[in-house]
């Protein structure tokens, strides 16, 4: 962390679903998951600087992106309007997440502008409190506000933090956009898998685990399917959320960057190292 009294420089990470089971579709049209959050060394990095006025400023607006509609700036508005905090915020962002990609970063953000502005204006609230108002942005919100790997049930938000192995990985963006109203209303969803405990989902392992949407996912996107399949050739792989990201495990540093170079002749493709405490844990000393 850079800091001044009055700036933070902080990074909102990305995660990966290690596995995801749909089980079940609430009466509101939720569905209820059970998955595995990992977080993993790739960020976005925001820079939080106090402004002596109430007002809310993206001074990096992203392409496509109404400010209104930016999770950053609805996050630092619901925690100025919640908190009565009377001073303004501006807000630039270094984007590195691909948006849309099943990497959480539209939430990751959000969850990095609720606890550095609590830092930032000296508002003292505690973690359950700030992931209760992030739930509100989104439904990955509250497992970046917490800030480790978890066990997630509900629609993401039941909340059990686990320790997970930390492989290096190999994530592949294909290059396109999928749309997740779309992949969980489509009818052939798998919506009915078993419900399996914590304890059952751990001990299972990678080579168990396996993500619900991606039958959906890979009939709908072929060039998703073609990176699936290309991936698969040096390590199991899956797609993380309803992607457009996929993700494999390695046990090597170098073994994943031989891989991801490869990649990044039809891709883009990143080495990540898995986390299970938040860097934004790190950078601000909690």
């Amino acid at each position: 962390m850079s800091a001044t009294p009055h700036s933070l420089i902080l990074p909102a990470p990305a995660k990966l679903n290690r596995m995801l089971h749909i089980v079940g579709r609430r009466p509101d049209g939720y569905h209820e998951l059970q998955t595995l959050f990992q977080l993993i060394d790739l960020c976005d990095t925001l820079t939080l600087t106090q402004r002596q006025d109430s007002r809310i400023e993206l001074t990096t607006p992203l392409a496509g992106v109404a400010d209104d509609d930016n999770l950053i700036v609805r996050a630092a508005r619901l925690l100025q309007q919640e908190s009565g905090h009377h001073n303004g915020v501006s807000i630039s962002i270094d984007k590195r997440l691909p948006m849309g990609g099943g990497l959480g970063g539209g939430s990751s953000n959000a969850a990095t502008v609720l606890v550095g502005l609590n830092q930032l204006w000296q508002l003292g609230l505690d973690r359950q409190t700030l992931a209760t108002l992030g739930l509100s942005l989104g439904a990955d919100v509250p497992v970046f506000v917490h800030g480790h790997s978890a066990w997630a049930e509900g629609v993401g938000e039941r909340l059990t933090p686990v320790t997970l192995d930390t492989p290096w990985f190999v994530v592949i963006h294909p290059g396109v956009s999928v749309s997740t109203p779309a992949i969980f209303q489509d009818a052939e969803l798998t919506r009915d898998s078993l419900p399996i405990t914590m304890a059952r989902a751990l001990q299972g392992g990678a080579a168990e685990w396996r993500n619900d949407c991606e039958a959906t996912v890979r009939k709908g996107y072929p060039l998703i399917a073609d990176a699936l399949d290309w991936l698969a050739q040096y390590a199991p792989c899956r797609l993380t959320g309803t992607g457009a990201c996929l993700f494999a495990a390695f046990d090597t540093q170098e073994a994943a960057q031989a891989v991801a170079k490869q990649a990044n002749q039809r891709w883009k493709a990143w080495v990540a190292k898995g986390l299970n405490t938040s860097p934004l844990q790190d950078a601000l000393g909690c």
